[in-house]
């Protein structure tokens, strides 16, 4: 017998409208949520009109369209304290793109997960199904194996252990050991690789991102289809990314040289 409570089961369904909003710039109406959650229109309405009422939502009255309000990209500052962060990476990840038209992400973790907290692409390329604030396994991303790889093993282990290691195709890594060991060339090389383990067809490159105090605070990722990141490609495309996440690195604080 489930033992969940109407009052968790509405703060379940408030949190997945946020979640499936936030995918969307231009946001999504009543109906389009309500299909796409599962959840009952009626039901729907009234969670949304208590979150727009509570500036977590905002409503377009001409589209009938909701976005994400400022009470909670306000709430998302406060609670990241990582401004200061994605005002230094901004602009490398825009030049980033420039100059290899590829996907760029800046991710910190956050509950064992890798999270998106800026991006940048090049429009009318292949479009990479990503958002600021989508969370990754740690295992199967390149962003998810730097912001990993400074941690001592039994915190590694831990994040493993809850979070699980389903396999998210054919190549991705699902003992822990064998993912300690990939670790252990992440940091010998200085960057990591999502060899198609996250999703079929793409393939990423990540470096790390230093505080002042040398200690990785966040990764800077590329993101692309497999025949623009092929392994060809990868040497080239990896130097690129280890000198930008340097960059923000310095901006940061870090006097150091890097991991590579």
């Amino acid at each position: 017998m489930s033992t969940d409570s109407p009052s968790s089961n509405a703060v379940d369904r408030a949190l997945n409208i946020l979640e499936l909003v936030a995918e969307r710039s231009d946001g999504f109406t009543n109906s389009e949520i309500s299909h796409r959650l599962g959840i009952p229109k009626s039901s729907a309405s009234y969670i949304l009109r208590t979150l727009e009422r509570r500036g977590y939502l905002r409503r377009d009255r001409r589209t009938g369209r909701y976005t994400i309000g400022i009470k909670i990209v306000g709430l998302a500052k406060e609670g990241l304290e990582l401004a200061d962060l994605r005002q230094a990476a901004s602009p490398v990840l825009v030049q980033l793109v420039e100059r290899t038209r590829l996907t760029a992400h800046l991710a910190i973790l956050d509950h064992g997960r890798a999270v998106y907290i800026d991006r940048a692409e090049i429009p009318g390329f292949l479009r990479i199904n990503t958002w600021v604030g989508k969370d990754l396994p740690v295992h199967s991303t390149a962003v998810g194996k730097v912001l990993t790889a400074d941690l001592p093993e039994p915190a590694v282990r831990t994040i493993l252990e809850e979070q699980g290691m389903p396999g998210k195709t054919p190549t991705t890594l699902t003992r822990p050991d064998d993912f300690l060991e990939e670790l252990e060339r992440v940091r010998t090389r200085g960057y990591a690789v999502d060899d198609e383990e996250n999703s079929i067809g793409v393939r990423c490159v990540a470096a790390p991102v230093y505080d002042g105090s040398g200690r990785v605070q966040a990764a800077i990722g590329l993101s692309g289809a497999s025949s623009q990141l092929g392994r060809d490609a990868e040497a080239e495309i990896s130097r690129a990314v280890v000198k930008a996440a340097l960059l923000v690195s310095r901006q940061m604080g870090f006097a150091g040289s890097g991991a590579a």
